[in-house]
């Protein structure tokens, strides 16, 4: 328990640190600040070689959906963007810094695929909405963006659980153990 309370902690710590960052034209200050928290994670976690490899693909996802919402025209961001529509560098952090939480915090949804795009249906779009409330991000047509996001998210959410489940680098293997076998012995 104490291990989910930190890492919903240190997300939280480093998703506000991104955005406060990134809405006052310091992204590099909110990039570092997430990539820490990442770091830390992969030394904590049991197979840190894993766990990278989830991060990282959870990033490219990101990136890659992040941009196509920056080159619709939906989201706009103040600073942090090096190429032109694409996604800034603080998000890409983000993104990564998000991935942490799915073998920990959200490891809780991973077999509840119907309730995980329900969750991203809802959370993703508050997030951003935080977000714009904060000034990290522009929304030239907010209901747009937000119909756009919560439908992203309800796909989002079920993939990433679904690549965490397959790639865990936070507990060891069991051979022939599911989910919740190996959380019932923890």
């Amino acid at each position: 328990m104490k291990k989910i309370v930190i890492n919903v902690a240190m997300f939280q710590l480093g998703w506000f640190c991104c955005v406060v960052a990134g809405a006052n034209h310091m992204p590099l200050a909110g990039t570092a600040a997430a990539l820490m928290i990442v770091l830390w994670h992969l030394a904590s976690s049991y197979d840190p070689r894993k766990e990278l490899t989830l991060l990282l693909i959870a990033a490219l996802i990101g990136t890659s959906w992040e941009s196509l919402l920056v080159s619709a025209g939906l989201l706009q961001y103040p600073s942090g963007t090096f190429i032109q529509g694409m996604a800034p560098i603080w998000i890409i952090a983000m993104w990564m810094l998000f991935a942490t939480t799915l073998n920990v915090s959200l490891r809780w949804l991973k077999n509840r695929l119907a309730l995980a795009a329900m969750l991203g249906t809802i959370a993703g779009p508050a997030a951003f909405f935080t977000g714009y409330k904060l000034g990290g991000v522009n929304m030239p047509d907010i209901t747009i963006a937000l119909l756009a996001l919560a439908v992203g998210w309800s796909v989002l959410m079920p993939l990433l659980m679904t690549l965490s489940n397959r790639i865990d680098g936070t507990r060891p293997q069991l051979a022939f153990a599911r989910i919740e076998d190996w959380d019932s012995h923890a």
